[in-house]
């Protein structure tokens, strides 16, 4: 199993080019299932969750072809099964987003209960009671959904919690279903608008993504599309935090600034210079930074998956702040990680007393999930001496060569194989 070696204490200086969102992507690759036409989707970053995406969806008879980096062109045209096996669900959480495709494309569907990080309970009841309220009979057995419809019916859906995926799965159970769809409290995240594009550019009709309300007219049928997977929101800010960190300089070239504004707003709290230039963000750390609060929230708020990340860097700064957490209940883990460098960290609940030290020291670390991963190269790279971070595939599944980035702007960093 691979581990990443980090020599810790270099300032890192350069351009880093952002790769697609890996929340974006896998939607984008589920909504290919909603028409028997091509289509290509570019800016795809190579993960392993597109991986086992790419595989999962060739297990039930699409052909998707890799012919240029970053680019998938995907024929469903020979969709043969409607049933997605334990053995690749277990692996990825995003599965659950084959759901609603599969049961309007085939009007049933057999899909096991979902996998991924363990960072804590991620519910799907959300997505069956979307689907039940739009005519769709499910029972759950054996560990698998089991979900059938003629035609789905357009209806009103509530989310009592917002929800990234449950939005992407009713909008895409809505766009072929029969008259207006209205889903409330839906997700306002950037990669639910993406979703939207792609779907509007094969003949939906979707407005209001972006807002708490998304109305749908149903249509008799999808084309083909070519569609561009938007810059990672997420990679953006991870590297923004090595930038202030490491007391480094870094230009973050192909993002949408917009996107990572709620960190952005922190970062320059925390004494970081951030500079929006168009399409890129350039950020400097001066190595004094001032510790700040943080509260996770959905969209705009400040983002679960920066959470980690964030932390590192306050392990360092100057004072104390308090880390809330009230996406996922389960999302400190990294924290006794951290502990294990000489970070001073108290967990209390949902919330994480971070007091800044003079200074980390390297160790041996093990990654729990992907964002964790992250944070733990993060901190590796402001500390003093060696770290070996093992467990790195959940990093893989996520972050596009990491380790290859953060070496051409100066990290002492290597991956052992």
């Amino acid at each position: 199993m691979d581990k990443i070696l980090v020599r810790g204490g270099n300032r890192l200086k350069g351009e880093i080019v952002i790769s697609g969102a890996k929340n974006a992507a896998l939607p984008a690759m589920a909504a290919s299932l909603l028409t028997s036409d091509k289509v290509t989707i570019s800016n795809v970053p190579q993960l392993g969750d597109v991986k086992t995406a790419s595989k999962l969806l060739g297990e039930i008879g699409v052909i998707v072809e890799n012919k240029k980096p970053n680019v998938l062109e995907i024929d469903s045209s020979d969709l043969n099964r409607n049933e997605v096996p334990y053995e690749l669900v277990k692996t990825m959480r995003a599965s659950c987003l084959l759901l609603a495709p599969l049961l309007v494309r085939c009007g049933e569907v057999r899909l096991s209960l979902p996998g991924g990080c363990a960072i804590g309970e991620r519910p799907i009841n959300l997505h069956i009671k979307g689907l039940e309220a739009m005519g769709a009979k499910i029972r759950l057995e054996h560990g698998y959904i089991i979900a059938s419809a003629n035609r789905l019916v357009g209806n009103r859906v509530y989310f009592d919690t917002s929800s990234v995926t449950g939005t992407e799965n009713i909008m895409m159970a809505a766009v072929l279903a029969e008259g207006e769809t209205a889903i409330e409290n839906a997700a306002k995240e950037p990669e639910i608008g993406c979703l939207a594009n792609m779907l509007r550019s094969m003949g939906a009709k979707i407005e209001g993504d972006g807002t708490d309300t998304i109305k749908i007219q149903g249509v008799s049928s999808l084309s083909g599309c070519r569609h561009t997977i938007i810059p990672d929101r997420i990679e953006t800010g991870t590297f923004m935090v090595a930038a202030a960190i490491t007391g480094g300089e870094l230009l973050l070239k192909d993002t949408v600034p917009q996107h990572s504004e709620a960190l952005i707003v922190k970062l320059r709290e925390l004494g970081v210079e951030v500079e929006e230039k168009g399409s890129s963000i350039l950020v400097r750390g001066n190595g004094e930074h001032r510790s700040v609060d943080i509260s996770t929230s959905p969209y705009p708020g400040f983002p679960t998956d920066m959470q980690a990340q964030f932390m590192a860097l306050l392990t360092t700064a100057q004072g104390s702040a308090v880390v809330t957490e009230n996406v996922f209940e389960n999302r400190f883990m990294h924290v006794a990680e951290m502990k294990r460098m000489g970070a001073d960290i108290k967990v209390k609940g949902k919330s994480a007393f971070v007091k800044g030290v003079k200074e980390l020291s390297g160790a041996p670390l093990m990654a729990t999930d992907l964002r964790a991963s992250a944070s733990l190269i993060l901190a590796a790279l402001a500390a003093n001496g060696e770290s070996t971070i093992s467990r790195v595939y959940h990093l893989d599944r996520g972050y596009e060569r990491i380790e290859e980035k953060l070496l051409r702007v100066g990290a002492n960093i290597e991956r052992l194989k």
